[in-house]
C-alpha cells in the first residue's frame, strides 16, 4: 500500500493536482477582474434586488450568477465574452421578471411559491409542515437559531417563498401579528381561528 502511494506515478498525480504554471495564473486573474467589474456594473444597474431572495426566481438567478462566475474563472480556456453576456442575460432576465411580477398579478402567481404557516404557538401545524418539505427537526433548529427559548414565545412560524424560515416570537403574551402582515400566507386563516379560540 505504501509503495503505490510512494510510486512515481502517483507523485506525479499529486503534484499535478496541486500545482499550477504562471502562465495559467494570468488568464485566471484577468478573467476573474473584469468578470467581478461586470458584476459590480451589474449590480449597480440592476439596484438592490440583485442579490436579493425575495423570490424563489431570484435566488435561481443569483445561484445561476455563481455558477457562471465560477465556471468562466476556472475554465481552461477562459471565454471572458462569454461569461459576460450570461451575466448580462441573467440580469436582465431578472429584472424583466420583477417587473413583470409588480405589474401582472398572475405572473406572480405562476412564478412564486406561496409562503405558510407552519407553526401557531406551540402547535405544529403537521399538513403544512410536510408541504414544506421540512420534518421537526427541521423546525427545532430554525427556532433555535430565532433565539426561541419556550415554546410560549412564539407568535408564529412560517416557511417563506426562498426556502427560509421566520419566526415570530415575544415574550409579551398577548401580542398579536397584524392581519396584512398574514396576506398571501398558506393557512394564514388558522392564526385567527387560533386566536378567537
Amino acid at each position: 500500500m505504501l509503495d503505490e502511494l510512494t510510486s512515481p506515478e502517483t507523485t506525479q498525480l499529486v503534484h499535478d493536482w496541486t500545482s499550477t504554471e504562471w502562465a495559467h495564473l494570468l488568464p485566471i486573474a484577468i478573467t476573474a477582474v473584469a468578470m467581478y467589474v461586470t458584476v459590480i456594473v451589474l449590480t449597480r444597474l440592476a439596484g438592490v434586488r440583485s442579490f436579493s431572495k425575495m423570490s424563489g426566481f431570484d435566488f435561481a438567478v443569483t445561484v445561476a450568477i455563481g455558477s457562471v462566475l465560477g465556471s468562466v474563472i476556472l475554465s481552461e480556456n477562459p471565454q471572458l465574452a462569454n461569461g459576460v453576456a450570461a451575466l448580462v442575460f441573467l440580469f436582465a432576465l431578472q429584472i424583466g421578471m420583477a417587473l413583470l411580477r409588480s405589474r401582472f398579478p398572475s405572473v406572480q402567481l405562476i412564478a412564486d411559491n406561496k409562503p405558510r404557516l407552519i407553526m401557531i404557538g406551540s402547535e405544529i401545524q403537521h399538513d403544512q409542515l410536510k408541504k414544506a418539505k421540512m420534518t421537526e427537526n427541521d423546525l427545532w433548529g430554525k427556532l433555535r437559531e430565532a433565539n426561541v427559548f419556550e415554546f410560549s414565545q412564539i407568535l408564529a412560524v412560517f416557511a417563506e417563498t426562498t426556502g427560509d424560515v421566520t419566526v415570530l416570537h415575544s415574550k409579551d403574551k398577548d401580542r398579536r401579528i397584524e392581519p396584512e402582515l398574514l396576506q398571501g400566507v398558506i393557512a394564514s386563516e388558522r392564526y385567527g381561528n387560533h386566536q378567537r379560540g
